[in-house]
């Protein structure tokens, strides 16, 4: 099973790779599937890849309910 998270763009580069605030961590993440995402904007991360572009409203739905499962969310 494939699972993709929202994440909100916080600066894009000249290469379009963004950095994201996914869950409260900073990754790098391509922006080659979604040309049109810019900063402030929230896209769904898959495997390093930016591949939609969500509303605001969406993305939060999605991580509130992450949070309902904690054990999803830990690492180990």
């Amino acid at each position: 099973m494939c699972l993709a998270l929202p994440a909100r763009i916080e600066s894009i580069n000249d290469e379009r790779i963004a950095t994201v605030d996914l869950l409260g961590v900073r990754r790098e993440v391509a922006l080659d599937l979604v040309p049109h995402a810019r900063e402030g904007n929230f896209v769904l991360v898959h495997a390093g890849y930016g591949i939609e572009v969500v509303s605001e409203d969406d993305a939060h739905e999605t991580l509130d309910l992450l949070s309902e499962f904690p054990d999803l969310l830990a690492e180990g």
